[in-house]
């Protein structure tokens, strides 16, 4: 049986998936010998939360995913992986 979402919880979900594709192009930028790793703790911590149903804390767990990412883009941009 098909499970049905309510808006907001369509629209979480697609906040979701922007944020794990946008999570995988910048792994891509990273050095070759660290990006696998990076690409499995990304994927791990999806995972993790792949069955939470509350909608604050997946609020805030996009926030906090936002702000990790903006801090390796950074990184990135620091040491020169564009």
């Amino acid at each position: 049986m098909a499970r049905f979402m309510d808006l907001q919880a369509f629209i979480l979900r697609s906040r979701v998936l922007k944020l794990y594709r946008q999570a995988w192009r910048i792994t891509r930028r990273a050095p070759e010998h660290a990006r696998e790793e990076l690409r499995q703790t990304t994927r791990a911590e999806f995972v993790k939360y792949l069955h939470c149903d509350d909608k604050q804390k997946i609020r805030f767990l996009i926030s906090e995913g936002k702000q990790r990412l903006k801090s390796l883009d950074e990184l990135l941009d620091m040491t020169g992986h564009s």
